[in-house]
Order: structure tokens, then sequence, then C-alpha cells
């Protein structure tokens, strides 16, 4: 699974959004495809391939989602525009299409990054949707299929389940309130309806509760594959964002998840560093990662796009002969790091930049001008593995074996001291002892230790910028903690010394313009 070789040749869900009258892309019927029993795992690898890779011929050729370029279109890309690109870990140099609007705050519903993780999100829901329907016992006993494939595909459903709660987990975070299908919504009947953030929410949780006992136990499935830790990962994520999502706290809940997390067998890595080379499917930390490989799943999304686009100007190698010269991060994520951070010199290892003879003050005061515009290069992610050899494809081809990391083990320590903080019970768990760990592994010494009364919820919220930053979380941890629109950070609301922003509209991104043409129920987002 970590190369994902085989990808599906998909039946009738290509469409572009959640318009099911769209017409297939392929001729090939059910009933011919899953004549082999080998296709069974061929669909499972699609689905989770989709998050990696974008179309069905290699980086570009025959993409997924039409109308846009086949790169920007891919899902980890997506997320990263989206969660990264309007806070303070984030700014990007291109001015292609509107990238400069999610800087500033200030998109439209017709943006068409916006339109391609949104599409993106729902074909693969749609993709789940088809392969539940081709998996049930009837279809199975149709077709005379094997005993011994049987409870394979009885654990591919399971995980195909887990895969679609967690993309309408990004649905809601992201649009709110959102069409919702499932596999018993008919092909070319009627247009989905759209449901509330919180009738999905508590779709979601009901879901994950159904198919828990289903998946793998923890640390038992083949790496790249879900199981009942990466479950509880994200049952975490939805109780500590509950009362945005639904206005209901529920941080016990969140607490109770994260424990089982913690208790489940994960080890922290002793370097920093290596959660980020080519080799990092070897981390001991990882719960759910995004496989990548520089010769089979290849694409211009991933962890290709956030290596190549974050490197230019001078910048040490990164394993890969890619240098786009597109992302930067401006000083305010910088001081959150604690001595000189240029070419990696922090006294904090997580803090990874680097800058031609800059100073952490610098302001990004060109967004188009990568190598003098101001800011510093992020060399968290590399093509070198942790004995310092390139990985396997990028001085060829320029494709990198960096694995995405969905979930991982220090996430679960930082959302279980976030719930204690703000008010949560029930913790078995000392969360000044995990963020502690954190901070050891991040000083190499005790002299980074926190106290009780130095965890408070703005000290975490650095901390999450500090561990996790662009690893695809930041605009829902500001959401949460309250100052996405209040923060002021570099080019917010187009100014070069940042504003806050007024209009509380921008907590949702906007319900894409084709969508809303496509599905004449859908309702617009207030205020776009």
């Amino acid at each position: 699974m970590k190369n994902l070789k085989i990808l599906f040749l998909a039946l009738s869900v290509f469409y572009s959004c959640t318009d099911l009258d769209l017409q297939p892309k392929s001729s090939s019927t059910a009933e011919l495809v899953f004549q082999e029993e080998s296709a069974y795992q061929a669909f499972i690898a699609k689905l989770y391939a989709g998050f990696a890779v974008s179309g069905q011929n290699g980086p570009t050729g025959d993409s997924d989602i039409t109308g846009i370029d086949e790169g920007e279109s891919n899902y980890v890309r997506g997320l990263f525009l989206m969660q990264e690109l309007p806070t303070d870990e984030a700014t990007m140099a291109w001015n292609d299409g509107t990238l400069y609007d999610f800087n500033e705050i200030d998109w439209t519903d017709a943006d068409r990054f916006n339109r391609a993780f949104y599409n993106r999100v729902f074909f693969q829901i749609g993709l789940v949707n088809e392969f539940l329907r081709e998996t049930t016992d009837d279809k199975l006993d149709s077709r005379n299929v094997s005993s011994d494939i049987r409870s394979d595909i009885a654990l591919y459903r399971a995980e195909a389940r887990f895969i679609r709660a967690f993309c309408y987990w990004h649905a809601i975070d992201h649009y709110g309130d959102v069409p919702f299908f499932d596999e018993t919504f008919g092909i070319g009947t009627n247009l989905p309806t759209q449901e509330s953030r919180e009738i999905v929410f508590d779709w979601i949780i009901d879901e994950l509760g159904e198919i828990e006992s289903q998946l793998a136990e923890p640390r038992s499935n083949e790496y790249g594959r879900v199981d009942r830790a990466a479950l509880w990962m994200l049952r975490a994520k939805l109780f500590l964002n509950s009362e945005v999502y639904t206005g209901v706290t529920r941080l016990n809940e969140c607490i109770e998840a994260c424990e089982q997390v913690i208790a489940a067998g994960y080890v922290l890595d002793q370097d920093y560093s290596t959660l980020f080379g080519a080799d990092n499917h070897l981390s001991t930390e990882f719960i759910w990662a995004i496989a990548v490989d520089g010769t089979f799943t290849q694409s211009y999304g991933a962890t290709n796009f956030i290596i190549a686009a974050s490197r230019g100007a001078g910048a040490p190698s990164s394993g890969t002969n890619q240098q786009w010269w597109g992302l930067r991060t401006p000083a305010d994520l910088v001081n959150y790091f604690p001595g000189n951070p240029d070419e990696n010199s922090s006294i904090d290892s997580r803090g990874m930049f680097w800058t031609d003879g800059g100073n952490r003050d610098i302001m990004i005061n060109d967004m188009g001008d990568f190598a003098n515009g101001g800011g510093y290069l992020v060399t968290k992610y590399t093509n070198f593995d942790r004995n310092g050899v390139e990985g396997s494809n990028g001085s060829t081809q320029g494709f990198v074996d960096t694995d995405f990391p969905m979930f991982r083990l220090a996430d679960a320590y930082l959302m279980l001291a976030e719930a204690v903080v703000r008010g949560g019970t029930g913790n078995s768990s000392d969360p000044v002892a995990l963020v502690n760990a954190l901070r050891l592994r991040a000083y190499g010494d005790n002299s980074g230790a926190i106290t009780a009364a130095e965890l408070t919820a703005d000290f975490i919220i650095e901390e999450r910028a500090r561990e996790l930053y662009w690893e695809g979380h930041r605009r829902t941890d500001l959401i949460r903690h309250g100052t996405f629109l209040s923060g002021i950070w570099n080019q917010k609301g187009g100014v070069i010394e940042g504003v806050p922003i007024t209009d509380d509209k921008y907590l949702l991104f906007p319900i894409p313009d084709t969508e809303l043409i496509a599905n004449p129920t859908i309702t617009q987002n207030d205020g776009y």
C-alpha cells in the first residue's frame, strides 16, 4: 500500500460535483469489472490513492476532475491551500488565478481552488458510495465471489466508510451545511439535499460507532490503511471542534478518544526531522499517513507540491530537482520559535526555516517576488531519508517518496492537553507531561519544559503551530481558538502588516458557484 501500484478505472462516479446526472468517463460496467476478484482490492487502493494522486495516468493526462489544472485538483494540495494559506503559517508567491485571495482572506464563490477542493472531497465520497453499492452480499452472491476474499471485502467496506466519514468531516469543517448522499442514494434519480452541519456531524459520529469494531486493531493493518486508532483520531478531531460545528462542547469525549490513541502503543520518534523525509513510512508515531512514492504515485500534489513549491532562491537541496518558487512562511510563524531561526539554527529543532541573510522581523512586502519579497523558506519536508540518502526518483523526474502525515501521535497529545485546559475532565494522562514530551524532543533536554501554570489555551495554539505547521490543521485550530478573524499576520486583509477581518462569513468557504448551478436545491453560505 506504500506504493499503491493498483489504480482502479472507476465506474459511474466521475462527477465533478454532486450533480449525479453527469455521465461516467468509463464505458466499463460493474459486472464486467468485477468478474475479477482482484478488482475489489484495486478499488480500495483507488480510494486511498485518491488522497495522493489526481487521476488515472500518473501525474497528468487523465484527471479525475475536469475544468482545472490536474495538479491543483489533488486532495492534499487542496487541503494545504485551504488550511495553511489563510493563516499565519504560509504565503504563496504565485499569482495563479486567485491564490492571493487565500492569503488575504477575500475569496468568492467563483474561486477555482476552492471549487477544486470541494469537488475532490465529494468525488471521494462518490467513489466510496459506488464501492459500497458493488460490495453488498447480494452483489457478491450474484458474482459467486469466493469466501476467501469476502473477509477482505468486509474490511475494505469498513475502511471505505471511514474514508467517507473523513471526507464529510472536511466538508462540514470547510463548508458548513453540505449536500449529503450515501450509497442508498440512486444515481440519476434526483439531486442530493443539503443537510445542516449538525446533522452531518451526528451522522459521522454514528458512522464511526458502527464501523469501529470492524476496523483492524491499532498498528495491525497494512501501512497507509486506516485502523481503529485512525478512527479514534477522527473522533477526537470532531469532538474537539464540536462547539464550532454544533454549538455543543464535547471535550470529555475528545479526551476519551485521545486516551485510546495514547494507549495504543504508538511511540514518538526521537528525531522530529525524520517525520518529514523520504523514509517517514518507518515512523513509530504515524497513525495514518497518505502514502506517496516517487515512482508509483506521481502527482503534482501532496508532498510533491509542498516540497517543490517551497524551494527556490538558492535554498538548500530538498532531494528533488524541482524548484517551483512558491511557498514561504511569514515571520509570524517563525516568531513562535526561540533563538535564531536562520538555516535551522532555532533552539527549538522543529523550527526548520531558511533565509539568505534575512531576519525574523522582515515582512513579505511583495508576495509575487519569491526571492526578494521577504519571509522564510520552510525546509521541514524533504526527499532525503534519515541517512541523508535521496528518495528514489528525486533527481530524475523530481517526484518524492515522502508521505503526508494526516494523523500522528503528537497531535493526540496536544488535543488532550487542549481539551483539559478548556475544561474537559476524565483524563488519566498528565497534559503537562505530554506537552513536555514533545518539547524534550524539540529541545534535546529539559530546557524547554513548561509548568502547569504555563499550559494555557494561548500557549497551546502556539505550540500546535510549532509542532504541526504545514500539516493541514491551522485554519481549523485558529477558528476553534477564536482568533482566525481577529488575529493579525502578514498580508491578512490585503495589507502588508495584516489587519483583522470583520466579516464572519470567512469562517466558512463558499459553496462553489458550479455546485449551485448543478444543484439548485443548495443554499449558499451567508454573505456570499
